[in-house]
């Protein structure tokens, strides 16, 4: 099963509509997401991201509840990078 994420918009990067791309915070986890699909999204933004796609906004509230469920049912390990050897 294939879910979106939920994380805080940190940094833009770029004018192209569709090279443009954002560093997105997941929890402390802070992944580069391409912004294309939410051409409005602006530094702050909560967005839902899917296999590295940010698809949608959202507000905090809604944010912090799929973070909290997430966190409950221990799927946000697969955000953590791996440990370098």
């Amino acid at each position: 099963m294939c879910l979106a994420i939920p994380g805080r918009l940190v940094s833009i990067e770029g004018d192209d509509p569709l090279l443009r791309a954002g560093r997105v915070d997941f929890a402390g986890v802070v992944k580069v997401v391409n912004l294309a699909y939410v051409p409005e999204a602006t530094i702050g933004d909560f967005v839902l991201v899917h296999v590295g796609f940010a698809i949608a906004r959202v507000d905090e509230d809604e944010a912090a509840r799929v973070l909290a469920y997430l966190a409950a049912m221990g799927d946000l390990a697969e955000l953590e990078e791996p440990p370098v050897s």
